[in-house]
C-alpha cells in the first residue's frame, strides 16, 4: 500500500467520522501538487545547474545543461554531408544541362539534399536542447541530479511547481455531494494559514471511493465518499502535503 493511498484512506475515514452530520464542521483534506518533471531528451552528464530547491524561476530561464559533445559531432558530420550533397546536386544539374545526365539523377540528388538538410535541422535542435530552460514560471521543488552525474533520457533533473498546479483534495459523504457544484468557492483552514484562504471547486468525482458490495443497505450508502478537488486562490500560502480543513459557505450548507 503506497503512502498516498494510505493518506487517502485515513482522510476518507476522518471525513466519514466527522463530516456526515448536516452542520458545517468541515471536511478533512490535504494539499497536492501537479509537478512538472524536467529532464533531457537524450542521456548525458549534467554540466551546469543554475537552480536550487526553493528558487522561483520565470518561464524561459536556464535550469541546467547536459554535455553536448556527441550532439556537436553529429551536427559537424551532417553539415559535411549536406555540403557534399550540394556539390552532387550541382554536378547533376550541370550534366543535365549538357544532356550528359538524366532528370532522374538530378531529382535523386535533390531528394538526397533535402533529406540531409532535414537531418541537420534535427541534429541542431537536439544540440540546442542540451541547454534546458524552464517550461513555466514556478518554484523548484526538487533537484535530482547534480553537475557531474549521469542522467538517462527522460529522467527528471528538477521538479518544478507552477502556482496554478497546486490543488486541495478532500472527500465528502454522499449526502453532502448535492451541496457542492463545480465553480463553487470553499473556505480552507490550516495551521498558520491566513483566515481568508479560499479555493474554487474544479473537479468532482463521479465515482465513489472504497465502494462496498454492489447491493447497498442504507447504512452502507452512508459510508460512500466522493473525491473533490479545488484550486486555491492564493497557492503561495500552502505547502504540498499540508493537511487542511475545507468549509462550505453558508449558502452551500443550506442547499
Amino acid at each position: 500500500m503506497t503512502m498516498r493511498l494510505l493518506c487517502a484512506i485515513v482522510l476518507a475515514a476522518l471525513a466519514l467520522a466527522g463530516c456526515s452530520v448536516a452542520d458545517n464542521t468541515g471536511f478533512q483534506g490535504w494539499v497536492e501538487a501537479e509537478m512538472l518533471f524536467v529532464g533531457p531528451d537524450d542521456p548525458g552528464r549534467v554540466e551546469t545547474l543554475a537552480v536550487r530547491e526553493g528558487d522561483k524561476v520565470e518561464q524561459g530561464v536556464p535550469l541546467f545543461s547536459v554535455d553536448d559533445e556527441l550532439q556537436q559531432a553529429d551536427v559537424a558530420q551532417i553539415t559535411a554531408t549536406v555540403a557534399n550533397m550540394h556539390r552532387t546536386m550541382e554536378r547533376a544539374r550541370d550534366l543535365l544541362k549538357t544532356n550528359a545526365g538524366t532528370q532522374k539523377a538530378y531529382d535523386d540528388a535533390q531528394q538526397a539534399l533535402r533529406e540531409a538538410e532535414a537531418r541537420l535541422n534535427s541534429a541542431k535542435t537536439r544540440l540546442g536542447r542540451r541547454k534546458v530552460v524552464s517550461p513555466a514560471t514556478g518554484t523548484i521543488q526538487q533537484v535530482y541530479f547534480r553537475p557531474g552525474e549521469m542522467v538517462a533520457a527522460g529522467r527528471p533533473v528538477v521538479a518544478l511547481l507552477p502556482p496554478g498546479n497546486v490543488k486541495i483534495r478532500f472527500f465528502v459523504p454522499q449526502a453532502t455531494l448535492p451541496k457542492i457544484s463545480l465553480g463553487d468557492t470553499v473556505t480552507v483552514r490550516c495551521d498558520g494559514c491566513p483566515l481568508d484562504l479560499t479555493a474554487r471547486v474544479s473537479f468532482i468525482s463521479r465515482t465513489a471511493e472504497y465502494t462496498p458490495p454492489v447491493i447497498y443497505s442504507l447504512e452502507e450508502r452512508a459510508k460512500l465518499v466522493f473525491l473533490i478537488e479545488a484550486r486555491p486562490q492564493h497557492p503561495e500560502n500552502l505547502r504540498v502535503g499540508q493537511p487542511v480543513t475545507v468549509l462550505l459557505t453558508t449558502e452551500q450548507a443550506a442547499r
